[in-house]
């Protein structure tokens, strides 16, 4: 099944209807599949860069310090014992991958229902496309922001890279603007409104027909 939605101008003037396939646009709304992929992405995001050295990285440690017994201290076999100062340190962050486990159809089906989801909102508007933006101008994209929502948080989507409109956007901490290949589950909640380009519809379409999932 179809349903419509309305295509606005610049001045966010009603041009026309298009139509929108159910199976995408109008799934059913599972808050736990959301949550399953915003908690992948951020797993993907990590680095998992961080390192401390073990008893067996640090310095030193060839030879025991002094003789076992008759000396009056604590026996000790290396300097590079977690209890000295300057030793290893015990179970500390080594490097390490954080990715999680996914598979493609539910990282499709969780961008189908965050996009449901802006609909049932009404947080999703389509533009006729973003021609306007010529040049970087970051007061051209909030004008034309503030034409479809009083809410600061818009995520423009446009269906190639959009380089003058994504400079503008990015001048501005809570606008954010993504071609279609990289439109994920994340962003799409981050933010609180979608502009999306007409052109960018039969994209996405295609996409989450048989194409790609993003794993931004």
């Amino acid at each position: 099944m179809l349903m419509n939605i309305d295509v606005f101008d610049a001045q966010a003037q009603v041009v026309r209807q298009i139509e929108l396939p159910d199976s995408i646009f109008g799934v059913e709304i599972k808050e736990h599949l959301l949550h399953e992929m915003v908690r992948y992405q951020l797993a993907m995001r990590r680095q998992g860069t961080a390192h401390t050295k073990n008893r067996s990285a640090v310095r030193g440690g060839g030879r025991k310090p002094w003789r076992q017994k008759g000396t009056g201290r604590a026996r000790a076999g290396s300097r590079t014992s977690p209890v000295w100062r300057g030793g290893g340190t015990v179970f500390g962050p080594m490097p390490r991958s954080y990715a999680l486990g996914m598979p493609k159809k539910k990282r499709r089906a969780a961008l189908c229902v965050a996009l449901s989801l802006k609909i049932q909102e009404q947080a999703f508007r389509v533009i006729e496309n973003f021609d306007e933006i010529q040049q970087p101008k970051t007061r051209q994209v909030v004008s034309l922001a503030q034409c479809f929502t009083e809410q600061p948080k818009v995520l423009f989507v446009t269906g190639e890279a959009h380089e003058a409109l994504a400079l503008s956007a990015r001048n501005v901490p809570t606008m954010k603007a993504l071609p279609v290949a990289g439109l994920n589950v994340y962003d799409m909640l981050h933010h609180t409104t979608v502009i999306c380009a007409e052109e960018a519809i039969d994209r996405i379409v295609g996409r989450l027909t048989h194409g790609t999932v993003s794993d931004h």
